[in-house]
């Protein structure tokens, strides 16, 4: 007997399904690993990962994230880094 698939509220999404993520960076351009709850975030969206970090975007500079890359899969979706300071 062969269950069906899990249902998307039951199991993990796939890239395909969230294309959208940003890169965490320093103001030299070097990539920031962050932990917990902004770890690791992929979205359906260009509009839900832009709403995250206008969101999160307090938390992400105290973690040392200077600056943010929007990806859609492994296209680069801005020429620059868009800063996190004023």
């Amino acid at each position: 007997m062969t269950l069906p698939e899990q249902p998307p509220t039951f199991r993990t999404s796939t890239s395909e399904e969230q294309p959208w993520w940003w890169r965490l960076q320093t103001t030299a351009g070097d990539e920031v690993t962050v932990t917990g709850e902004l770890a690791d975030q992929r979205f359906p969206s260009q509009a839900d990962a832009e709403s995250w970090v206008g969101e999160y975007f307090g938390e992400l500079v105290e973690a040392g994230v200077d600056a943010v890359v929007l990806f859609e899969d492994d296209r680069q979706v801005y020429r620059s880094p868009m800063s996190l300071h004023a």
